[in-house]
């Protein structure tokens, strides 16, 4: 009888430090995003986007897990560590507040997300994280399409609806710029990253009858530390209420 592992079910490659890196700052994106996305959950403005949130939801959830499993226990990474642990982007933490300004949220992160796993996935097998990007670019497609055909339809809606969405772009703005600090792990090309991620946002603005906001991005007097562990003020209240339950019941099991 063969003792050989099988492939399909051996458990991954280690990761040396800085792919372990690049990989706990990804699943924290998603995981963080995933929690604020859920939120919406009995109280989206019809039904349909009840489940069409919902799903992203997991979809977001589903990479969280497969990433932080490539780091150390998922559970204990996604429940047990402090604020200042975290190494997701100020930008996915931000409160959901109206619909408009989630949507905006939306087609900031998932615009980058979708260029971001598409230049990871372009890396190949060499990349450890490069099986994982070919897989989520294709569901991530549906999310950027998601959040694209509500910002057309918001900014070229009603003068109130136009007026939200502008309003939700605005305050989101001067976090898009920590989207590209390089992080360390990934091989990405950061600067025609950025240049695509503000090409395709202006192209669906411009559709949209928007513009792109201005003010700082990435300077001194722009938000953005989240991968250094600093956090917004509202970061630390999502996640009291995200790791509560297992806080308070240590090893239990359904």
């Amino acid at each position: 009888m063969s003792t050989a592992p099988d492939p399909a079910t051996a458990a991954p490659a280690p990761l040396d430090p800085a792919a372990a890196a690049g990989a706990l700052a990804l699943g924290d994106d998603a995981l963080v995003l995933s929690h604020r996305l859920a939120e919406w959950t009995g109280h989206a403005p019809v039904l349909e986007e009840e489940v069409a949130l919902a799903n992203i939801a997991l979809d977001l959830l589903g990479q969280a897990r497969t990433l932080l499993s490539l780091v150390g226990d998922e559970d204990e990474l996604a429940f047990l560590r402090e604020e200042r642990a975290f190494r997701n982007v100020q930008l996915a933490e931000q409160p959901n507040g109206d619909f408009a300004h989630t949507i905006a949220r939306q087609l900031y992160f998932s615009v980058y997300q979708e260029l971001l796993y598409g230049q990871l996935a372009a890396a190949g097998e060499p990349s450890p994280l490069a099986p994982l990007a070919a897989k989520a670019v294709k569901e991530v497609a549906y999310h950027r399409d998601h959040a694209e055909q509500w910002t057309l339809r918001l900014g070229d809606g009603t003068e109130t609806s136009q007026a939200r969405m502008r309003a939700g772009l605005d305050a989101l703005w001067r976090y898009t710029g920590e989207l590209f600090r390089p992080v360390e792990g990934l091989a990405v090309d950061w600067a025609g990253l950025e240049a695509a991620w503000l090409a395709t946002v202006g192209g669906v603005l411009e559709r949209a009858a928007l513009a792109l906001p201005e003010g700082p991005r990435g300077t001194g007097w722009s938000a953005g530390a989240g991968r250094e562990g600093v956090h917004t003020e509202p970061f630390g209240r999502m996640l009291a209420e995200m790791q509560h339950l297992h806080r308070s019941h240590p090893g239990a099991s359904w």
